[in-house]
């Protein structure tokens, strides 16, 4: 079999099958430090009958086939670890419907997130799912992204009204609609988010939008330590203040994004905070605010009302774990991602930060903490042995805290490669019932190979 003569056949465009060596290099990993694995042929798709023909094709012939957005994961979703086809679906990338009235939006995978929101930010709306990186909204429901603003928002499961899949045989089906809720069937929308193409490949995305705030405040509250800074925010939740963002720097990530952006941020435990809502009531809450933050014996906390001065605080927020690996030239990021219930995260990220320091481990924690999920990140060689192993066993003590203490392996980052055993911990009495599921939707094995279960 001539697999790249039959997908020239197939696309009818030469242009979008390619071997090229920079190509297929670019889509063997991700930002993750997993190996990179090259595939042997990256497709480009421009329709969801082409996509279906793809899958068609490979299913016959057993090819495996590897969906690829912006290609920023960090657990290795990526790589196609079983070589075969790279299907990037970023030209398939229109705004196909908006109905403001409706607070809705249909789009194709390869839309980026600021791209939509520069689409429907004049109607006064906007959509708040914020991973960090201007990620492709395909890749964000494949791996239920989540990011700053889901304490208030949710995570992308919460966003995501309908779906258009193609299975592995390459057939299209169509989950939910444009209705705010239903009833009716099982939630076949919420298993293919957060599938990690290992279902099918997401071809199109019915989109909740929201409204955007009468009135936006920023403001950046500095601790003693990281458990109190951990506990003011579990504060700020519970006192109901209007909250739409809570995010933890530690002394390391702000040292590093200090050197990254130029600014000079103190380098102490530090709360990002966004108040939004009306006037009147943002106005009240930065005064609540000041008064729980106090409580936890906060230093110093300034606020910023401009547009321009809030985007610089949370692009430098945004550029952490660029800043990160900045400092680290040469080497690769590996991160945990655990979320405990929050009541809990003021003990989880103190018994992460005493392992770290009882290991000499050089590392930043970071983290949506007002909803638990904090974040270690490592710099390390892959080609070092060494390295690599004390940076997973120090992951590996995070992730048996947080589920001792009833949180979760992955929050936001998905299992990809890296959570694979952690998930058999987690939910290995459903194991099973998942593993019927991927069989019934891949009865050949041929989406993203490797991933989530072992083979």
């Amino acid at each position: 079999m001539d697999l790249v003569a039959a997908l020239h056949e197939i696309v009818g465009d030469e242009a979008r099958v390619s071997t090229s060596p920079s190509v297929l290099e670019q889509h063997g990993g991700d930002l993750s430090y997993h190996a990179p694995r090259l595939p042997d042929v990256v497709v480009f798709p421009a329709s969801t009958e082409e996509v279906g023909a793809v899958l068609r094709f490979a299913n016959g012939h057993r090819v495996p086939v590897t969906a690829f957005g912006a290609g920023s994961s960090l657990e290795g979703h990526v790589i196609p670890v079983r070589g075969g086809i790279s299907l990037d679906l970023m030209r398939m990338d229109r705004i196909l419907d908006f109905r403001p009235a409706d607070f809705t939006v249909v789009v194709q995978p390869g839309v980026m997130r600021g791209k939509l929101n520069e689409h429907v930010n004049p109607e006064g709306l906007f959509f708040p799912v914020d991973p960090g990186a201007d990620a492709s909204l395909g890749g964000m429901a494949a791996t239920n992204a989540s990011g700053t603003m889901t304490v208030r928002y949710g995570a992308m499961r919460a966003q995501v009204l309908g779906l258009e899949v193609v299975l592995a045989d390459g057939t299209a089906i169509r989950t939910g609609g444009r209705a705010a809720k239903s009833s009716a069937g099982y939630d076949l929308t919420g298993l293919f988010v957060g599938s990690e193409g290992t279902l099918g490949v997401i071809t199109e995305l019915t989109l909740r939008l929201r409204g955007l705030p009468e009135h936006t405040l920023a403001a950046r509250a500095v601790f003693p330590s990281l458990e109190a800074a951990c506990r003011a925010a579990v504060a700020l939740i519970g006192a109901g203040i209007s909250v739409t963002r809570v995010e933890l720097l530690d002394e390391a990530t702000l040292h590093a994004v200090n050197r990254y952006k130029g600014t000079d941020y103190a380098e102490a435990p530090t709360l990002f905070i966004e108040l939004a809502g009306t006037q009147a009531g943002v106005e009240a809450d930065l005064e609540l605010t000041r008064a729980v933050a106090g409580e936890e014996g906060c230093v110093a906390l300034e606020h910023e009302r401009r547009p321009e001065a809030r985007h610089r605080l949370w692009e430098a927020r945004h550029h952490a774990a660029l800043a990160i690996m900045a400092a680290a030239p040469g080497k690769r990021l590996l991160t945990t991602d655990v979320c405990v219930p929050v009541s809990q995260l003021p003990d989880a990220v103190h018994h992460a930060r005493l392992a770290l320091d009882e290991r000499g481990l050089d590392a930043a924690i970071i983290g949506h903490v007002g909803d638990g999920n904090y974040h270690v990140g490592f710099m390390v060689d892959p080609a070092s042995t060494e390295e690599v192993a004390a940076a997973r066993e120090m992951n590996e003590l995070i992730v048996e805290d947080a589920l001792v203490r009833g949180g979760t392996c992955t929050g936001e980052h998905g299992v990809g490669l890296g959570k694979i055993r952690h998930l058999e911990r987690e939910h290995g009495d459903a194991l099973p019932l998942m593993r019927g599921l991927k069989r019934l939707a891949d009865p050949k094995g041929i989406l993203n190979p490797g991933k989530v279960f072992e083979p």
